[in-house]
């Protein structure tokens, strides 16, 4: 038999520089082993486990010897199945970073002269250091973080592939240090450290409201660079007095305005040993303390891929105007500078103007708490050396684009010239989808490069306008994008400043990492804690715990849960909406577990429904429908989420408060008919998918929402909250085929319009791009994407049982006309996969099932099998009901 394989530490590919002393160990099984009875771990550390009874090969907590700051741990394990006993796995390791804060012996320094300038426009700082090497080193380790974004250096020779470091937290309790293997570069003799430093979110514009200096009015830097010669013996390099700064070539740098170089002032070799900086000035040794400092469970952004332009055009003006052929996140490498002096200007965005020239109109923000519509930055520029072999990439910035007008270039620009680099975090890929239909398949893909797009070191709503990380927005997502990407670390990476930024009274932020100008000191400090978008601190963890059986995020989360449905709960009991006490001064009963106060986003952005939230019957109108059915959902999964952390009287206590909650919204929302009010497409999908209405009620529930739908002209109505849950509960109550005229609807409001008018990434709104061709609100929003999640567990059939699809349903359900259909999913486990075709009347299926897992398989003639591991192939007749050709 073969070995284990597929060793991972935490949710990492490379696990280095780990701030846990009991980091996590998982493995795959052998091919082929039905289920492990056993394993055994060593190290070289000294641990051995011994044979350990159980079948858990996620998230193994170790458990040898105590951990010491940069100690480097090889581990291999070997496992018994029902095969016999395994041979040993081949090693991998980790390593850890500086464990505590009296590890570090670096200084915090800020830049001798603090780049200053309007927000938005102030330059970035150069930083250096000369240290010496006396003989050959076998190992070196640099540990790094900013108070900004910093960029390193190591004899002039960049400092790993990472972008946009340390990241964005909520900087006030939490603050990433990176660690990289930086032992190539350093040689025998004279050495030299150098950082560029910029704003980043650390202080510059952030949110909507392009606030600035959110945690801080300077730029900080730590850096400690750990050096272990070849006889054994040990050096430390670290910032503090000593280094020396200045002003240089990045001119500009701001995560929304853009980036601006000036390359004739770039002092050329400014990174390596050999430079003078005598001329520059001391940095400034400062106390910030190593409180907050820790590691980051996600991958790191990076530039992932490079796009060659679809075409390069000129204007009648001069200018220029590039088309990569699809909306990402990232920014344009420029090769071609022109010849010495010549400026040039990158403007990005989302659409062209009827002219043909680059339209950013939809991405100004224009909303009544603004004091006036704000720029839609997005602009670089580069001034030209002349220098053979010059190259702009500014990577200080990154723009959600897919045209770019670049303006003052001189000759003719090529295809040659330009590349789009897509930047986002370096997630890993474990969900595939194609099908006959291939306008479906275009859908997917811009499902797929909506969250692409907006997964940059936060699940953001746009990689423009906002780029903030919307509670909302990732809830609604996070199931479908945890299909499609291992986004386990991420996620608990965002859910760790989603805990830091709740409020006292249990109030979850809209957004996280929450700047303090949109948080509690903001002007609109009062849109916060909005149902559906505050429960995603219940909602995330579960969906987390569900794909990948991490039963730590839950923990780690729960008295953020706790906190948050006390909140709902206090809520409930202690207000009433003007509207129903103007109705009735004495509350009923039910109405202590009413949610109906307060501001809600409610449905957001339902058909025909615009931006703002400006007017005061918006911010006041009485959502107690949809706050009412989170409050009985989100308390229903804090039961379940007690249960699996063995709290077995939390369980009991939440499950009664879901059930009052339930009982509520039946009593205020039910009529004595069984009618729903608001009578809306999206209440009755919300009272199908929470289970919020009496078993009786659900087939004339079912059937109201498809008589809302045929009043639309067989369109749906639904907004962000319930789009993800509109065909699924349709498919569930026998409505499959009103499911699949749903999806391939191709005129607005539909997914397939938006993919007819040109759409490579999902749009915000239904009418993203009007009948003129005129672009509103922002072209990459990934929450209305949600829907090809019913093409992963509907039309190809794979439907996750138990956490981390140890056990999973294959049920395809084929309709519209599909003849064909293919799903892979990479599993914790290994890959699964259903892919089936139609021949005629016979429907033939295959079926992958990974080691260490089950299949239940349900054919649409109603026939059942039990699969294990390995390929099996079905074949069953089109004639049973669930059919919905």
């Amino acid at each position: 038999m073969s070995a284990p394989h597929g060793l991972r530490v935490e949710h990492l590919d490379e696990a280095l520089g780990l701030r846990s002393t009991a980091p996590r160990l998982s493995w795959r099984l052998p091919e082929g082993a039905r289920g492990q009875r056993a394993y055994r771990i060593t190290t070289d550390s000294g641990w051995d486990t011994g044979w350990v009874a159980g079948d858990r090969s996620l998230l193994v907590p170790y458990a040898g010897p105590p951990l010491s700051s940069g100690q480097r741990v090889e581990w291999r394990v070997r496992v018994g199945t029902d095969l016999g006993e395994s041979p040993w796995s081949e090693p991998a390791s980790f390593e850890t970073g500086l464990l505590w804060a009296e590890d570090w012996q670096a200084s915090w320094v800020e830049p001798g002269r603090m780049p200053d300038g309007p927000k938005g426009a102030r330059p970035a700082a150069l930083l250096r250091f000369g240290f010496d090497a006396d003989r050959p080193v076998t190992t070196a380790r640099l540990h790094a973080t900013a108070q900004g974004v910093y960029e390193a250096f190591l004899n002039g020779r960049r400092v790993g592939d990472a972008e946009l470091t340390p990241g964005y937290t909520q900087y006030d309790a939490r603050l990433q240090v990176q660690t990289y293997d930086v032992t190539s570069p350093v040689t025998v003799g004279r050495n030299a450290l150098a950082v560029v430093l910029a704003d980043g979110w650390f202080r510059g514009q952030v949110g909507l409201t392009r606030a600035a200096d959110q945690w801080g009015s300077g730029l900080a830097l730590l850096v400690e660079l750990h050096l272990t010669y070849d006889d054994g013996s040990t050096a430390v390099v670290g910032s503090g007095p000593g280094w020396r700064s200045a002003l240089g070539h990045v001119v500009a740098a701001d995560l929304i305005e853009g980036e601006r170089w000036d390359l004739t002032r770039l002092p050329r070799g400014w990174d390596t040993a050999g430079f003078d900086d005598s001329g520059w000035d001391d940095v400034a040794v400062v106390e910030h303390g190593y409180a907050g400092l820790v590691d980051s469970p996600a991958p790191p952004v990076r530039r992932v891929e490079e796009l060659v332009p679809r075409s390069v055009t000129r204007l009648p003006g001069g200018a220029h105007v590039v088309d990569l052929g699809r909306n990402i996140n990232g920014w344009v490498r420029l090769t071609d500078l022109g010849p010495a002096g010549t400026t040039i200007t990158l403007t990005h965005g989302e659409w062209l103007a009827p002219d043909g020239d680059v339209t950013v109109e939809n991405l100004e923000p224009d909303m009544p708490f603004l004091p006036h519509r704000l720029s839609a930055g997005q602009v670089d520029s580069v001034v030209s050396a002349g220098v053979p072999g010059d190259v702009f990439e500014p990577r200080r910035t990154t723009h959600g684009f897919q045209y770019v007008r670049i303006e003052g270039h001189p000759g003719e620009l090529t295809v040659d010239d330009v590349r789009g680099v897509v930047v986002h975090t370096d997630l890993r890929r474990t969900g595939w989808f194609s099908c006959s239909d291939e306008r479906v398949d275009r859908l997917h893909e811009a499902a797929l490069w909506s969250f692409r797009g907006n997964a940059c070191d936060i699940p953001t709503d746009c990689p423009h306008r906002e780029r903030h990380g919307w509670t909302g927005d990732w809830q609604l997502f996070v199931p479908t994008a945890a299909f499609l990407y291992d986004v386990a670390g991420f996620s608990t990476k965002w859910l760790r400043d989603v805990a830091a930024d709740q409020w006292p009274d249990g109030t979850v932020a809209n957004v996280s990492p929450s700047p303090r100008h949109e948080g509690r000191e903001g002007p609109i400090a009062q849109l916060n804690g909005s149902s559906g978008w505050g429960d995603a601190a219940v909602i995330v963890p579960w969906e987390i715990y569900r794909a990948y059986g991490d039963e730590q995020v839950l923990a780690e989360l729960w008295p953020t849960m706790v906190r948050w449905l006390d909140r709902s709960e206090r809520l409930a009991r202690e207000g009433r909406h003007p509207s129903r006490v103007e109705r009735s001064p004495d509350p009923a009963p039910h109405e202590q577990y009413l949610w109906d106060t307060g501001f809600h986003w409610g449905e957001w952005l339902e058909p025909g429904e615009n931006l703002g939230t400006g007017d005061d019957e918006f911010r006041t109108a009485d959502k107690g429908h949809v706050a009412t059915a989170y409050f009985a959902y989100s308390a229903r999964l804090a039961a379940r989420i007690a249960e699996v952390l063995g709290r077995h009287d939390d369980a009991a206590r939440y499950a009664e408060l879901s059930e009052l909650a339930r009982q509520a919204w039946q009593a205020e929302y039910v009529d004595a008919e069984g009618r729903l009010t608001p009578d809306t497409q999206a209440t009755h999908v919300r009272a199908l998918a929470f289970d919020l209405v009496p078993a009786e009620l659900r087939p004339a529930v079912a059937e109201r929402l498809v008589e809302l739908i045929r009043k639309a002209d067989t369109h749906l109505g639904t907004g962000f909250l319930a789009t993800p849950h509109l065909l699924p509960v349709l498919a569930d109550a026998g409505h499959l085929d009103v499911a699949y005229e749903l999806l391939l609807q191709d005129t607005e409001p539909s997914w397939l319009a938006m993919i007819d008018r040109g759409a490579t990434t999902v749009w915000e709104s239904w009418g993203g791009v009007d009948d003129d061709g005129v672009p509103h609100d922002s072209l990459n929003h990934y929450s209305k994407g949600a829907v090809i999640s019913f093409l992963h567990r509907y039309t190809a059939g794979l439907q996750l049982i138990d956490p981390a699809y140890r056990r999973f349903r294959v049920r395809p359900r084929p309709g519209g006309g599909l003849t064909s259909a293919e799903a892979a999913h990479e599993s914790p486990y290994g890959r699964i996969g259903s892919a089936w075709r139609i021949d005629g009347d016979a429907f033939e299926l295959r079926v992958v099932v990974p080691a260490g897992t089950e299949a239940e398989v349900v054919l649409p003639d109603g026939t059942t099998a039990t699969a294990g591991p390995g390929e099996h192939r079905f074949t069953s007749s089109l004639d049973g009901e669930d059919s919905a050709r």
